[in-house]
């Protein structure tokens, strides 16, 4: 299993092998600092030892039928009446490949791919164009990181056309201004031509050749661009939510997201041409650069993401240091690269070695949840498997195993789009952790706030909640607007408590909170501060009466006996209140001459209801 993750950042260090694997050689290295256009510009001159050694290892010649350009057929794929000529010298021109036309053999390879070569390559193409046609023609070489393509057309033995292509020649000076590496022909009806191509890159030989007319290599071109820009945009999207919520929520599993998809989409760029369209026009360095710094960039991130993503209390205690570690590495080679310091195929031997890391570190944590039922596991694996489909495709294209067509060249990009996704979906998850992570705090801390402020037999508020409420509403007590606080004392509790049980007793206390609450408003407050005392506290009072006529409320609500579970039991009130502003001005007098006024109530007879004025006094 662990070949899934194993693969996931393979794909980046094999096709970056592919880009960087060309031909060696002391005037072939175009990737050295000391390459320039101007290089790709000259003819190479002939070399006639160096070609029979070079030719001498190949099948014998082999000759295609001419490719029929007819009008009625829009779009006609040129592998069919390809053949090649190795160059392993590199210094062949094009007098010597027309001389050797007959050393040109069928690749045998898959449609349109001719795998990982070390050589240049001469393609020879014959054209017959028919009578009744107009003439126009685009040739398109769908491989945007293709280096140096000569095009030489051929009629008899004049040359009547010659384009230089390739990602080397700057954006603005191509013959046709498209991601790929195409260019008009203007052929003339009836004539045959032969079409010579020399193909120099660093990476595979991916050679997705057509001729179409104008409006169809339009048509297609628009189609691609639209899928390109469907499947840009979303990982842009990905990007952008993923670094908005990093900045929101300041959970760095978004930001080491974030980086990780940028390798990916950074190479789709380079892969698809759309970075020299839009992004790094005309900038040879990030052609030659864009491939290694994504590699780079991509372990990075999966180092940091899936370390986050995967940690847990029963991981290994230097799992995390490893993988932080690794990330470090990945960061300080890519400097390295981007000032010229190390070469690519630096960087590819240390991606293939560094960028298995992720993978061996990460599969069994992934496993591990898996089998736990944890959806982040699952999710990881289900990527990784998606991710070894795809790069397994899009390997055999590269070596020239599998054909070069819409579905394989796209392999890669599709598999890396679901792989987004999926992520994005651990993301989700984590979120939702964060948040309910939240949730639980603050329920625990409610809950504990609740405990220090709520009786626990009532469910009132204590005398802390009490204190807390009175202090909130006393700023707002004026002459038209009056604070009551009411003390409560049961009369008869303790004999109903003694004759029955503390059993009873607590069933009657919560059958006063009730009863209490169901004669005051809901803006009203009861709370009860132990034994049979409570305190009613109501704002809001238009005048003083007002608060007598709701302690004589209270006062008779409780004429009616208690039904309980299994006794019926009659208690009665004695009720003492002080006003506020007029008694006071502050919690601890107003609870004082209430409760002074409630004690004076009991002296007095019970079951009354007295006022504790501020000309009274507090002892």
């Amino acid at each position: 299993m662990h070949q899934f993750q194993v693969l996931r950042h393979c794909i980046l260090f094999i096709l970056l092998a592919a880009l960087s694997l060309g031909y060696v050689g002391d005037n072939a290295n175009i990737s050295s600092a000391g390459a320039t256009n101007s290089a790709f510009a000259q003819s190479p001159a002939s070399a006639p030892g160096k070609l029979r050694k070079a030719i001498s290892n190949h099948q014998t010649t082999q000759q295609t039928a001419p490719l029929l350009l007819t009008d009625s057929t829009p779009l006609i794929h040129a592998w069919s009446a390809i053949t090649f000529l190795p160059d392993a010298s590199g210094k062949l021109s094009l007098n010597d490949a027309i001389a050797l036309s007959n050393q040109f053999t069928i690749p045998l390879t898959a449609t349109d791919t001719l795998g990982l070569r070390k050589d240049v390559v001469w393609l020879r193409l014959p054209l017959t164009v028919a009578a009744n046609g107009d003439g126009l023609w685009a040739l398109d070489i769908d491989y945007p990181v293709l280096n140096k393509i000569d095009v030489y057309l051929m009629q008899g033995q004049d040359m009547v056309q010659h384009r230089l292509l390739g990602n080397m020649q700057p954006y603005s000076q191509r013959p046709i201004t498209s991601r790929s590496h195409a260019s008009g022909l203007r052929l003339k009806p009836g004539l045959d031509y032969v079409m010579f191509m020399r193909v120099e890159t660093i990476g595979p030989m991916i050679l997705p050749i057509t001729l179409s007319k104008p409006s169809t290599f339009h048509a297609r071109a628009m189609d691609e661009q639209m899928l390109q820009g469907i499947l840009t945009g979303i990982a842009l999207c990905l990007l952008l939510y993923s670094v908005a919520q990093w900045f929101s929520l300041r959970e760095y599993l978004f930001i080491k997201y974030a980086l990780l998809i940028s390798g990916s989409l950074l190479f789709s760029l380079l892969q698809f041409g759309v970075g020299a369209q839009y992004v790094w026009t005309d900038n040879v360095w990030m052609e030659l650069h864009a491939g290694g710094l994504s590699a780079l960039i991509a372990a990075c991130g999966s180092f940091l993401f899936i370390e986050q993503a995967l940690q847990s209390k029963d991981r290994y205690r230097h799992f995390g240091f490893l993988m932080k570690t690794g990330a470090c590495l990945t960061v300080f080679f890519a400097v390295l690269y981007t000032f010229d310091l190390i070469n690519i195929y630096t960087v590819t031997a240390i991606i293939s070695t560094l960028g298995l890391a992720p993978a061996v570190l990460g599969i069994p944590g992934a496993i591990t949840r898996a089998r736990r039922g944890d959806k982040v596991g699952m999710y990881f694996l289900s990527g990784w498997a998606v991710y070894f489909i795809t790069t397994a495709i899009l390997i055999g294209v590269i070596q020239g195993q599998i054909p070069a067509n819409f579905w394989t060249m796209h392999s890669f990009q599709f598999g890396a789009t679901f792989d987004m996704l999926i992520f994005m979906r651990v993301l989700g998850l984590r979120t939702k952790a964060i948040h309910m992570e939240a949730q639980n705090v603050s329920k625990e801390r409610d809950t504990m706030h609740s405990l220090a402020h709520t009786d626990p037999l009532t469910g009132l508020p204590n005398r802390r909640g009490l204190n807390t409420s009175l202090g909130n509403l006393l700023p707002q007590a004026s002459a038209e607007k009056i604070l009551a606080v009411y003390m409560l004392d049961l009369d008869g509790f303790k004999q109903v408590n003694d004759q029955y049980g503390h059993d009873i007793g607590d069933e009657l206390l919560i059958a006063v909170a009730k009863r209490l609450q169901a004669n005051l408003r809901t803006s009203d407050l009861v709370s009860r501060l132990g034994g049979d005392e409570f305190v009613v506290m109501s704002s809001g009072l238009n005048n003083v009466q007002q608060a007598n006529d709701l302690g004589l409320k209270l006062l008779d609500a409780f004429d009616s006996p208690f039904v309980l579970s299994e006794q019926t039991c009659s208690v009665g009130l004695t009720i003492g209140y002080a006003l506020a502003p007029q008694d006071g001005h502050d919690p601890i007098s107003l609870l004082k001459r209430a409760d002074a006024a409630m004690y004076a109530g009991k002296q007095g007879g019970k079951h009354c209801v007295r006022r504790g004025e501020a000309s009274e006094g507090l002892n």
